[in-house]
């Protein structure tokens, strides 16, 4: 068997991964998306859509589907931002709070379960791998 090329053994993992979330997730009627939405959505103080799509990596066009499914769940609501007419900021509803609790709860029972499996130093040295990757891609380094 070839050997298996590093970008292979992550995109096979984060599908993994992605598959387990939306599984669990759909036990609420949700998805993965919509769970690190409400994760990147500040409980109280409401959060510029802007600051989301950085912090889940997406797109302007992909976070508004998304922004758009939480709003139909009655997860979120859109008001203006009293300090810049020109944006919105993003709130949780009652029901998008205890959603988010429940993602809270998911993300740390996998970290949690990863944890007791994997020693610390092995799970130091796959962070600082997936920090030297990430770095080499924004400076890059390779195309």
């Amino acid at each position: 068997m070839k050997e298996k090329t590093i970008d292979y053994v992550l995109r096979a993992t984060w599908q993994a991964v992605s598959r387990m979330y939306n599984e669990e997730a759909s036990k609420f009627d949700g998805s993965m998306a919509i769970g690190f939405a409400l994760l990147s959505i500040d409980k109280e103080e409401g959060t510029p859509s802007t600051y989301i799509s950085n912090r889940m990596g997406m797109e302007a066009t992909s976070l508004t589907r998304t922004l758009k499914t939480l709003e139909e769940k009655g997860l979120i609501i859109r008001k203006k931002n009293p300090d810049d007419g020109r944006g919105v900021l993003i709130y949780l509803t009652s029901l998008g709070k205890q959603m988010r609790e429940q993602s809270k709860t998911t993300v740390l029972k996998f970290n949690e379960v990863v944890k007791q499996n994997i020693t610390e130093e092995k799970l130091n040295h796959f962070m600082e791998v997936a920090d030297v990757i990430n770095d080499l891609i924004t400076e890059k380094k390779i195309f």
